[in-house]
């Protein structure tokens, strides 16, 4: 049996990671560690509390004598690491909180693995999910590498790309055994709405503005939730010690294109009026150092180890706007945040 460490598992990625593992690998154990902080929603993951093979630990990734005290009782095989703070606008707001949890977050996982596992790195791994944007902006044309030079532009992303940074350096320098993936706009069931899509089915639903950076020509590849945790199997199990992949959806969309065709999706799911929804968009002043596009060519992990994506991007949007119509409840949680009672309500009693 091998037991793997999920980091951050209760949010909008890990939880499809955990539950893909938990649900496709019964000889596995995997223990989700989340801090739960505002992103990381236990509710994400209620449907697995009584499976065998899963458990749940709440801690934080910075702190070195916990992290070290998991090692210990859980003796890991691998971790996913994809534990960080992620949203731009809160990096330009607080840029040191990004340091900390992003950066020595995964330099003290990185130690404490390095320490746990000694010189004998056989059948370990330590998989570090990252992003598209430590590449910086592209033009109206070409595509972003696995050797493509970094040029991070937001603290956000320095914060990922210096992560990045020191995994490879303990790949070099001790012959640790690291993967790292780098991935476009991820989108699906779960999300927490302060990015796009959510935020604006919720504001659409609520018939509240949706406000666009500048004009809305910023273009971004979308790939759906699922498809990415898929990818995310097939590096864990298949990917080359060392190596680095890039996961793409293929679906490059400017911002206002893919907002009208949210707003036209919705018009037609809520019974409204045709183009009511579009009435709604309300342009505000552009983001502080706005990417103007990313774009993933994702050959590589195509070619190497046989992944591609399953939906293209207005099958995947619709399939999420009937998630979140379907979920209000989990919506209204987490708009209220009544959803960070719920590891009160499940676990606190439970520990004492």
């Amino acid at each position: 049996m091998k037991t793997i460490l999920v980091t951050g598992g209760s949010g909008f990625i890990g939880s499809h990671v955990v539950r893909l593992f938990v649900n496709k690998y019964s000889d596995y154990k995997i223990v989700n560690l989340d801090a739960l902080t505002y992103a990381g929603n236990l509710e994400n993951v209620s449907d697995l509390e009584n499976q065998n093979n899963y458990v749940f630990e709440k801690g934080d990734i910075t702190d070195l004598e916990f992290i070290r005290s998991l090692f210990t009782k859980y003796n890991f095989d691998g971790v996913i690491h994809l534990a960080a703070e992620s949203h731009v606008d809160r990096s330009i707001k607080d840029p040191l909180v990004f340091a900390r949890v992003n950066v020595m977050g995964t330099g003290t996982l990185l130690q404490v693995a390095k320490e746990s596992w000694k010189e004998n790195f056989e059948g370990k791994l330590f998989y570090h999910v990252s992003t598209d944007e430590v590449y910086g902006s592209l033009g109206d044309e070409g595509f972003f590498y696995e050797d493509t030079a970094y040029d991070p532009r937001s603290p956000y992303s320095a914060s990922k790309a210096a992560s990045d940074h020191l995994v490879r350096a303990f790949n070099h320098t001790y012959g640790f055994p690291i993967v790292i993936s780098n991935c476009s706009n991820n989108y699906g069931p779960n999300q927490f709405p302060e990015k796009l899509i959510p935020l604006f089915i919720n504001n659409i639903v609520l018939e509240k503005p949706l406000p666009v950076y500048g004009k809305g020509v910023n273009v971004r590849d979308w790939l759906y939730v699922v498809d990415h945790a898929r990818a995310i199997d097939v590096i864990f199990h298949k990917g080359k010690v060392g190596e680095t992949y890039n996961i793409g959806g293929h679906n490059e969309w400017r911002n206002i294109d893919l907002i009208k065709e949210m707003c036209a999706q919705l018009d037609e799911k809520l019974n409204r009026e045709k183009g009511s929804a579009e009435k709604l968009i309300t342009y505000v002043t552009d983001r502080a150092g706005h990417d103007h596009r990313y774009a993933i060519d994702a050959t590589k992990i195509e070619k190497d180890l046989g992944w591609k994506p399953s939906l293209q991007f207005k099958e995947g949007l619709g399939k999420t706007i009937d998630w979140y119509l379907a979920n209000k409840e989990w919506l209204k949680n987490v708009t209220s945040g009544e959803y960070q009672n719920y590891y009160a309500k499940m676990y606190e009693k439970v520990d004492g």
